[in-house]
């Protein structure tokens, strides 16, 4: 296949479809759900937004600072392990917990907790700027959503 003349916005879908159709790349999803379902009940936010949000922040768990630093969400902040600039975690709950506390402190979240509307989360969330490329962001999580049936 010739890459040469996709734009950046068709790669970067390429590459999400391809490590999505990958054998194992649900394991990440396996191994997260619980987590991703306890916190949705104390903080209110879908348990498919915690979890497709994290797995394409780590590209299914592959990331260098999910698998160094247990940083599942690309926070920034004191790091015990390198001189990198995102936070490291004592374990990958902690980090899950981390987003979902930055979530509950944003705007929206009072209007958004407890409903279970994914499209309105990720609206608020790409629209507070938690992604440098929104529009690509949002069709990357629906990617996952759908994919894996969360």
């Amino acid at each position: 296949m010739r890459f040469k003349n996709l734009g950046i916005k068709a790669l970067s879908v390429l590459i999400i479809f391809f490590s999505l159709t990958m054998s194992g790349q649900n394991s990440y999803i396996n191994q997260y759900k619980s987590v991703a379902a306890e916190l949705s009940q104390e903080f209110g936010i879908p348990a498919a937004i915690i979890l497709s949000v994290a797995y394409v922040e780590t590209g299914g768990g592959n990331s260098k600072h999910c698998q160094t630093l247990n940083n599942h969400f690309g926070i920034v902040g004191k790091n015990t392990v390198n001189n990198s600039r995102f936070k490291s975690f004592e374990s990958s709950k902690e980090s899950f917990r981390s987003f979902c506390e930055m979530i509950s402190r944003k705007k929206y979240y009072q209007k958004l907790k407890g409903n279970l509307n994914n499209s309105e989360w990720l609206n608020a969330i790409a629209s507070a700027g938690y992604a440098s490329k929104p529009t690509e962001w949002k069709h990357k999580i629906k990617l996952v959503i759908q994919k894996f049936g969360l």
